[in-house]
């Protein structure tokens, strides 16, 4: 999510460079998007924070995060969700930082949820209707390590979970090319700065231009649209919605 100059205070940092987060060849409005987003003061970094009660915890690296929080927000069972950084060894990351690609972190969502409302499966399937898993340290328009797609499991029945759901969406070959998605044990989790949380429902405008024009909706439309469906590129739960029981089904 580069191409955003964010005035520096305590965790704010730029969103420049090459391989910036919500780069494109039509995003140089971006620099001046975030004036109009306003410039506001990076939030606190956090751990992996225990969930209390019937809660659970699950993270997944899609790409640049502001695309990967509406999808869980609106998914029956889940709790909250929360854009950060994880995947690295540098402590306290901030946007900046993981934005050069060196820190090893990729942008990420940790998602809060309740089992016994939606499952750790259905998650996954939410995941692989929002992402590109085909590509290498890239998400449509934005390119380094930081933008790689991952799944960072918790324990042990996560991982079995993500690597037969990797499988099943393979044997599918639904998306025509080698999944090459990241599946490793969650290292801690450090949460982004604030102005990048709930971005989709503080900046709706940005939001959709930044997604229209990354290629992000192009391409999950490609995958997954169908004619007589109620497919959106402006609101992709609704196709998540349709293949949540069905993921094999293309």
């Amino acid at each position: 999510m580069n191409g955003f100059l964010i005035s520096p205070s305590a965790r704010t940092g730029a969103r420049g460079g090459a391989s910036s987060c919500c780069r494109t060849s039509a995003i140089q409005p971006r620099r001046d998007f975030l004036k109009l987003a306003s410039l506001v003061s990076a939030g606190a970094f956090v751990g992996p924070v225990a969930a209390a009660g019937n809660t659970e915890v699950a993270i997944f690296a899609g790409g640049c995060f502001w695309c990967m929080e509406k999808p869980y927000d609106v998914l029956p069972g889940v709790k909250s969700t929360t854009s950060g950084y994880c995947g690295g060894n540098e402590q306290n990351p901030t946007y900046r930082a993981v934005g050069s690609g060196k820190t090893g972190h990729a942008e990420s969502m940790r998602v809060e949820y309740d089992p016994s409302q939606v499952s750790y499966e259905q998650l996954l399937d939410v995941f692989w209707h929002n992402i590109d898993p085909t590509t290498v340290n890239k998400e449509f328009c934005d390119t380094g390590k930081q933008y790689r797609t991952a799944i960072f499991y918790m324990n042990e029945e996560q991982k079995v979970a993500a690597l037969a759901s990797k499988k099943r969406y393979e044997e599918s070959k639904v998306f025509g090319k080698k999944i090459v998605t990241e599946i490793s044990p969650a290292k801690t989790f450090w949460e982004a700065e604030d102005y990048h949380q709930d971005y989709y429902r503080k900046n709706p405008q940005l939001y959709a231009f930044y997604r229209a024009n990354c290629g992000r909706d192009r391409y999950l439309e490609s995958i997954w649209g169908e004619s007589g469906s109620s497919f959106s590129i402006t609101d992709i739960p609704s196709a998540v919605k349709q293949r949540l029981s069905k993921p094999n089904s293309d």
